[in-house]
């Protein structure tokens, strides 16, 4: 790496987390392949993409899909901007799409995760945090309910079960919703055959809210909601566990286990 631009190796944490250790106005960039951590220096370039050899970071290295240079990340004017070199859109928080040779997006401290599209249904994921000025790393706001701020321990079933009806919330979807109950029981019963039925992901689900709700989580019983309730205890639990970090972007990988 040259100067000012450290390595982060394969299976770093999530960037969802932050980084305390990282300098102001700095950028890490991580992905399934590894990542980079990098000072902030005027005109600095990060280029990342299919081939690893000729990128700073790695992204889609076996999908032909994505580009060999697919964008680029780079420092003016005391700001990180984000800029497509490609040939795939690529999509950020709230479906906005970043096109190439379209405009540069500006990258605001802390988390930001972008998803480039693959082959078939493969999304590509790079995760990017921008350290603000004073380095910190983001602290919850100071109310009752986010100073509880926890991450919530989940059984092996218990987080494929959410990741599977959560997914359009980790792919930072513009107003997403869960999964039906029978879409998610046949993408499941696809990843794990014979395991799961429709009552079972139910009663699987239902007993986590009731845990959560029993840990003070509102929004979780019927009996605190006006009806029609439709998806809303759903909407709520995926909420909340995407809120404390126990669902993070990268657990989207579960989705693909072939890959």
């Amino acid at each position: 790496m040259t100067d000012g631009v450290t390595a982060l190796a394969r299976g770093h944490h999530s960037l969802a987390f932050g980084s305390a250790d990282a300098v102001p106005g700095g950028l890490l960039a991580l992905s399934m392949s590894g990542g980079i951590r990098v000072r902030p220096a005027e005109g600095r370039s990060v280029y990342f993409g299919r081939n690893f050899e000729e990128v700073h970071v790695g992204i889609g290295v076996d999908d032909r899909r994505v580009s060999r240079r697919q964008g680029a990340l780079t420092c003016r004017g005391g700001q990180w901007w984000v800029g497509n070199t490609g040939n795939r859109p690529i999509r950020l928080p709230n479906t906005r799409w970043l096109h190439r040779d379209g405009e540069e997006v500006p990258l605001a401290p802390g988390y930001t995760p972008l998803f480039v599209p693959g082959s078939g249904a493969r999304e590509h994921l790079l995760e990017l945090y921008v350290v603000g000025p004073n380095g910190d790393p983001p602290r919850p706001a100071p109310t009752a309910a986010t100073e509880r701020l926890t991450t919530w321990r989940l059984t092996p079933d218990e987080r494929l079960a959410v990741v599977v009806l959560g997914q359009r919330y980790l792919l930072h979807e513009a107003n997403p919703l869960p999964l039906t109950w029978q879409q998610a029981t046949s993408q499941l019963a696809e990843l794990e055959p014979g395991r799961w039925r429709e009552g079972r992901l139910k009663h699987l689900v239902e007993d986590l809210r009731l845990r959560l709700s029993r840990h003070g989580v509102a929004g979780l019983r019927k009996d605190e909601l006006p009806e029609p309730i439709g998806n809303a205890l759903n909407d709520n639990l995926l909420r909340e566990l995407v809120r404390t970090s126990t669902l993070v972007p990268p657990d989207l990988t579960v989705l693909h286990p072939a890959e």
